[in-house]
């Protein structure tokens, strides 16, 4: 089993960034895609972008295309999201997850595509 835990949120103003890390221990996780899923108060979870397991591919959602981006490092195994141009409708509980299948070419963007789940990072962007 994977564990999984995410740091580095915390509040910034708009236009501001910050850098969240996903830190796996246990079994690795190289072998796996990884996404970052968001949830506001009130709303449902929903996927914000992931990387394949070979680091090679990336995908977003549209709202956060050109602002966010996601690496991993497999060697350390950590995956990140680099958030820069925060708006307030960023604000949210951030996650990782794994994906449940070996090797999977494409990120999934659905949570029950996902087996591991970090405990969340709290993300605050002010107007």
């Amino acid at each position: 089993q994977v564990q999984l835990v995410e740091s580095g949120g915390g509040l910034v103003q708009a236009g501001g960034s910050l850098r969240l890390s996903c830190a796996a221990s246990g079994r690795t996780f190289s072998d796996y895609a990884v996404a970052w899923f968001r949830q506001a108060p009130g709303k449902e979870r929903e996927f914000v972008g992931g990387v394949v397991w070979t680091g090679a591919s990336t995908d977003y959602q549209d709202s956060v295309k050109g602002r966010f981006t996601i690496s991993r490092d497999n060697v350390k195994n950590t995956v990140y999201l680099q958030m820069n141009g925060l708006k307030p409708e960023d604000t949210a509980v951030y996650y990782c997850a794994k994906d449940r299948v070996i090797t999977r070419p494409v990120v999934p963007h659905l949570p029950r595509d996902f087996d591991s789940w970090g405990q969340g990072t709290q993300v605050t962007v002010s107007s």
